[in-house]
């Protein structure tokens, strides 16, 4: 028998380079939102996959950038806190974007860990072998440039899942030898109640412009199983910061809250495996972003 192994591999980079749905797909299934809106995880979510030679913690990282709000840097401050323990990191490098400033001061926080594996995400983006060809050089420069010892280079489409077995079995070999971490039938350790939140806020936010997106937070007021039955029962409360965002939420008559909730709902019945009752409500919660009291409230300690 092949011996086991077990461990942590962050996933990072700047925002919405494609590290959410680099994990979804690599997990095999959807433990993380996605969304086109940078900065859209707001939680370091660990999706679990469990092989019979190795267990593998991916732990998907908030974009780090530079923070303009309270949020923003305690957003920040919960990746270093992730760095701390890992046995690998993965960073995500689009083809369809240039390295810069970000992607340096990304991997200068990764000076204690010995294992650094590089994705060159969203390859289904490169319309022709050139642009990859010229990405994997740029790519092979800023290491030089930086002096960043680097295991392996893989370019992947999560999209596609071009490349993400190869991905895994080269990230699972930097892992040390262990039992399962967690119990095996689990893909994600995270509570129903937040994998809830996240589920609802990708709906709100879905057709959202601007600042929006980011002012939007959800927090759940009620979570429950009905007696016998596999129906849940769950009451929901979206802050925002202005009145002016509550009637973008809330829409005509009500119907863009209706389309919100009718999307969160059919996502989260698959989720948990059984039928639900959401109840949305709307509250305009000023400034929360910028709010000791009201981030703590929300989870977002310091």
């Amino acid at each position: 028998m092949s011996e086991h192994r077990a461990g942590f591999v962050a996933v990072i980079g700047r925002p919405n380079v494609g590290k959410s749905t680099l994990v979804n797909a690599l997990v095999g299934k959807k433990i993380v939102i996605t969304s086109h809106h940078p900065n859209t995880t707001r939680n370091p979510i660990r999706g679990i996959i469990s092989k019979p030679d190795y267990q593998m913690i991916l732990v998907d990282t908030p974009g780090v950038h530079k923070p303009k709000t309270l949020l923003g840097t305690r957003l920040n401050a919960m990746v270093a806190e992730n760095l701390e323990s890992v046995d690998a990191a993965l960073i995500c490098l689009p083809v369809d974007e240039a390295i810069g400033a970000g992607d340096e001061f990304i991997v200068k926080q990764l000076g204690h860990i010995r294992n650094i594996f590089i994705a060159v995400t969203k390859v289904d983006k490169a319309t022709k072998p050139e642009i990859l060809i010229a990405k994997l050089v740029e790519v092979s420069s800023f290491i030089d440039r930086l002096g960043i010892s680097v295991r392996e280079v893989v370019p992947v489409s999560a999209k596609r899942e071009e490349q993400t077995e190869l991905l895994m079995e080269l990230l699972s070999g930097a892992l040390p030898l262990s039992p399962s971490l967690y119990p095996e039938d689990i893909s994600t350790d995270q509570a129903a109640e937040l994998t809830i939140t996240e589920l609802i806020r990708e709906a709100a936010i879905e057709d959202l412009y601007e600042e929006l997106p980011h002012s939007v937070m959800i927090t759940i007021d009620e979570f429950s199983k009905r007696e016998g039955k596999n129906f849940f029962d769950i009451h929901a409360t979206l802050h925002v910061e202005r009145d002016s965002q509550k009637s973008i939420i809330i829409g005509p008559q009500g119907s863009r809250l209706k389309a919100i909730g009718t999307t969160a709902r059919g996502n989260i019945e698959n989720f948990l495996g059984g039928k639900a009752f959401l109840g949305l409500h709307v509250k305009v919660s000023k400034e929360w972003q910028r709010d000791p009291k009201a981030l703590a409230r929300m989870g977002f300690t310091e």
